[in-house]
């Protein structure tokens, strides 16, 4: 009984989220919002990797919302470079959900449309379980991490729509195998592009803008340009 009780519960969780992401999803449409939910693991270089995104996405308005457990550090460093960005603590809880987006939109104007990077909190489970609005979901991660991440944490790959490989120029250092890391990830995930990136040079990133910027454009009215 104790079981059944958890599953019940579990699943109205999942049900009243997935209402309100749903709600966020037709709302940042309607604003010509791109909504991106970034997902990785600590130190992966999501925020890196958001900088050199926004950096590359010349013509396009970018606002953040930055997911922690706890301290502002990365809203901090992006709003010092003049991006729009918002924080959100989670005080212990593994995942941004679509309630905390709900609430969080509010403190940022869309007026112009744009893309929206939700970075979640460092973690290759619980955030690709929950949907938080997004139109697409974003997975970054690094070659330091290993190349076994994909057999490891298969829902995070099977549900990414575009994946960064994170620190490439260190691939001379390292012992990952590419082929390896690949046909885990492709025995999930068969469409999502996959982009060789490096936080450190930028190499990769104008590609990986460009494809973004592309999806974005998808949900925008004919009528409407970046």
């Amino acid at each position: 009984m104790h079981d059944v009780r958890r599953i019940d519960v579990m699943e109205n969780i999942h049900d009243e989220n997935d209402r309100i992401a749903a709600d966020i999803n037709a709302d940042m449409t309607k604003k010509n919002v791109f909504a991106v939910n970034v997902m990785g693991a600590p130190g992966a270089g999501k925020t890196s990797a958001l900088k050199w995104l926004i950096r590359e996405m010349k013509g396009l308005n970018s606002y953040v919302i930055e997911g922690d457990i706890e301290s502002d550090i990365d809203t901090r460093a992006l709003r010092a470079l003049g991006v729009n960005a918002f924080q959100i603590n989670t005080f212990g809880a593994c995942h941004l959900d679509a309630p905390m987006i709900h609430d969080s939109a509010r403190n940022l104007s869309f007026d112009e449309g744009g893309v929206l990077f939700i970075e979640n909190i460092g973690n290759l489970v619980c955030p690709a379980e929950f949907n938080i609005g997004e139109h697409i979901k974003l997975l970054v991660c690094s070659v330091t991490e290993g190349c076994d991440k994909p057999y490891k944490y298969p829902l995070a790959f099977e549900k990414a729509d575009i994946i960064l490989l994170n620190k490439t120029d260190l691939l001379p250092l390292l012992d990952f195998d590419g082929d390896f890391f690949m046909k885990g990830l492709r025995a999930l995930n068969k469409d999502a592009p996959v982009f060789r990136v490096s936080g450190k040079t930028g190499e990769g990133y104008e590609a990986a803008a460009a494809w973004i910027a592309a999806e974005a454009k998808k949900i925008r009215s004919p009528l409407d340009n970046f």
